[in-house]
């Protein structure tokens, strides 16, 4: 067991393992601890595609970059990683939202993104499996990918070993030692760690961990679930990721099937202070009739997937936000103590470029973009109540790709 760290990073999934490598990349001695093991939460559990194009120009940049950093990924980490970069469609069936199709073009094309309006013959052309005629406006991103959710993670983890991080897993941490207002120590199942840094990314278990030092982060985890269809002939690897704005549904290749995915219009929010300390993500409560819905609300465009039969379904807990931005922040008033959560069912996808940014404002003491629609004390004094939160992030959540602004 370590006994002394210059940061400890709780939390091994998507957000900790990569700023663990980013650190340790930067000469820092890192302790990467989970309370379970590496990638065995929501991570692997996730849709693995990435959406560049975001709501602001700052999470687009981050996007981005991430995409960026996972086409050289090997060349960073010197560990392999597979991915399909055959780009993505976003298609609207109304009137309303084909005005965010148009503004989602011109804000990617600003931001140096290879984005642009395409036909529906182009469409089907690109996904065989889409019937894209009812689509009221189409674009196609060409550089956005998908992977294998926990293979990102579990690579970002090697790295950091490899480059001298201490990787405990089954260390569940039960206190955080602060003395005159700065981090102090890590106290864990196992023993202490003395440190100056502590990183929450615990995931849905964030709350958790920042209450160890009074610290309220305003989130709730959220259910999100996915089915994998068992393969069907006319699907290939290298066809590329689909959404329905309207409906909030993605659909994307997958083992020579196709993954469905989708945002319920009356999410389940789950509390895990409220639930026995062994809770995992394995043991969370899953409902296909969600599911079942969605796919029949996107019967026109796929269906290919009305009665297919199922291979897998799965299903976890990402934490959202009432803004649907993510939280990367330096807690204020508690010195060395960050935060990086609220990955708002995006985390994953944006996680090296999220690393990469807190790795260098650790270590250089300020960060590298302006971080600032992401601090912590964003949110008004109404979200303090834990009801209202938990209203205004489920908006959020079944509003996912929407640009409209959450109700007041």
């Amino acid at each position: 067991m370590i006994q002394e760290a210059d940061a400890v990073v709780i939390g091994a999934g998507a957000f900790g393992t990569s700023i663990a490598f980013h650190l340790a990349r930067r000469g820092r001695k890192v302790a990467l601890l989970d309370k379970a093991g590496v990638a065995s939460q929501t991570s692997p559990r996730a849709a693995g595609l990435t959406q560049q194009i975001r709501t602001d120009p700052l999470m687009t940049e981050l996007a981005m970059l991430s995409v960026r950093k996972i086409e050289r990924f090997v060349e960073e980490t010197g560990e392999p990683l597979a991915f399909q970069q055959s780009g993505s469609i976003k298609l609207a069936r109304t009137p309303d939202f084909a005005a965010q199709i148009h503004d989602e073009v011109r804000r990617g094309k600003e931001a140096g993104l290879d984005i642009e309006l395409i036909s529906k013959d182009e469409a089907h052309r690109l996904a065989p499996w889409l019937v894209p005629d009812r689509a009221e406006a189409i674009w196609y991103t060409r550089s956005d990918l998908y992977l294998e959710p926990g293979d990102l993670p579990r690579a970002y983890a090697r790295a950091a070993q490899r480059l001298g991080a201490a990787v405990l897993s089954e260390t569940a941490v039960t206190a955080i030692g602060t003395r005159d207002g700065a981090v102090e120590r890590v106290v864990t199942e196992r023993g202490e760690i003395r440190t100056p840094l502590v990183v929450d990314s615990a995931g849905a278990w964030t709350r958790v961990v920042a209450e160890m030092t009074g610290i309220r982060v305003p989130i709730v985890p959220t259910r999100h679930q996915l089915y994998i269809t068992r393969p069907i002939p006319i699907v290939r690897p290298e066809q590329p990721i689909v959404r329905v704005l309207d409906v909030n549904v993605y659909v994307r290749p997958e083992r020579g099937g196709l993954m469905l995915g989708g945002y319920e219009p009356d999410p389940l929010a789950v509390d895990v202070r409220a639930l026995p300390p062994s809770f995992q993500i394995k043991d969370l409560a899953l409902d296909f009739a969600p599911l079942k819905r969605l796919t029949e609300a996107v019967a026109d465009q796929f269906p290919v997937l009305q009665g297919a039969e199922i291979a897998e379904h799965r299903g976890g807990l990402p934490t959202m936000t009432a803004d649907g931005r993510h939280i990367v922040d330096q807690v204020p008033g508690m010195q060395g103590f960050f935060v990086c959560s609220g990955c708002c069912v995006g985390g994953l996808s944006i996680s090296p470029g999220i690393g990469e940014v807190l790795a260098a404002w650790i270590a250089d003491g300020q960060p590298p973009l302006d971080l600032s629609p992401l601090r912590l004390t964003r949110f008004g004094p109404e979200l303090q109540d834990d009801e209202r939160l938990r209203q205004a992030c489920l908006w959020r959540y079944a509003h996912h790709y929407s640009d409209q602004p959450t109700p007041e």
